[in-house]
């Protein structure tokens, strides 16, 4: 695959002593759906912010498509679109004024069309001449989304972009994010809603205290890490874990009632079978069952924990 950025050795150490980021290398590729993921002050925004010329870096370095990111960087972040945290506009400016304003900032020629399309896909067109203040957070959100596409940048960063937004904002948000994605933009995405990360994602990098400690096809995380879960309800309560019972890593729940059994669904031999044979054998009866996937969340929680 071809490489849209390429970090290597990065780290970022403040003036107190603090280390934000510390040696990431990372490779990141051309038309595909990157989410970043990590607890608070884990480093993303940081990193971000390093590989967009906001924040200098303390070492290492960035190449964005052909360019070194300082020696090269007014070419470098001419490819780049970021969608930031934090809602910063002209609040007195109307939405076009602003969109336009912000593509001719990167030296692009004025095109009504493209500004248009942009904004009829944001639901920002009926809005067009309104000006900022008057616009609700989720609008001001849209807004946000709009300049950063206005330059149409080959990589689009999303840092934390449907935080507090509405169900509508986001569903739009994603099917400009395929379209975008179809049309060969990379896209690299931060969230703290990770169900988003798992519907939307091709691969996932998990950041953790400046490191990176995974980075994985999601398909192939979640088959390598993901768990299935067996879950028994018995007719009876149990006081306590039969000895019987203890070639299985079972848990007991729900005043005893509950029988909770982990495995790998991928294997031919998950127990499940001879958990159930032992079960009857015993005399205790099933009255219900059902089976749990482990989920992007799921996994992010155990390797954030682990690190």
């Amino acid at each position: 695959m071809e490489t849209a950025i390429a970090i290597k050795g990065l780290s970022k150490a403040y003036g107190s002593g603090t280390k934000a980021l510390d040696g990431i290398d990372l490779d990141i590729y051309q038309s595909e759906i990157f989410a970043l993921l990590g607890p608070n002050g884990a480093g993303k925004t940081t990193l971000i912010g390093i590989i967009c010329g906001i924040v200098n870096a303390s070492a290492g370095t960035i190449r964005v498509g052909d360019y070194d990111h300082i020696r090269d960087y007014r070419a470098a972040r001419e490819l780049i679109g970021l969608v930031p945290q934090e809602l910063n506009t002209d609040a007195f400016e109307s939405v076009l004024a602003t969109v336009n304003f912000s593509r001719g900032l990167f030296g692009k020629p004025r095109d009504d069309a493209l500004v248009e399309r942009i904004l009829r896909d944001l639901s920002l067109w009926d809005r067009r001449n309104s000006k900022i203040i008057t616009l609700s957070g989720g609008m001001k959100r849209r807004v946000m989304i709009a300049k950063a596409l206005s330059h149409e940048p080959r990589i689009l960063f999303l840092d934390e972009p449907t935080a507090g937004v509405d169900v509508e904002l986001r569903r739009d948000m994603w099917a400009m994010v395929r379209k975008l994605r179809a049309g060969g933009v990379t896209i690299v995405l931060t969230t703290h809603y990770i169900e988003e990360a798992e519907e939307m994602a091709d691969r996932v990098g998990v950041i953790n205290q400046g490191r990176i400690i995974l980075v994985e096809n999601k398909a192939e995380l979640m088959s390598r890490l993901g768990q299935s879960q067996l879950l028994l309800q018995l007719d009876q309560a149990l006081e306590a874990l039969p000895e019987a019972l203890s070639a299985w890593q079972l848990e007991l729940r729900q005043g005893g009632v509950e029988l909770a059994y982990s495995y790998d669904a991928r294997s031919d031999a998950s127990g499940v079978p001879g958990l159930l044979r032992k079960l009857d054998e015993m005399g205790l009866t099933v009255k219900n069952m059902q089976t749990k996937q482990s989920s992007l969340e799921d996994i992010f929680v155990s390797l954030v924990s682990a690190a």
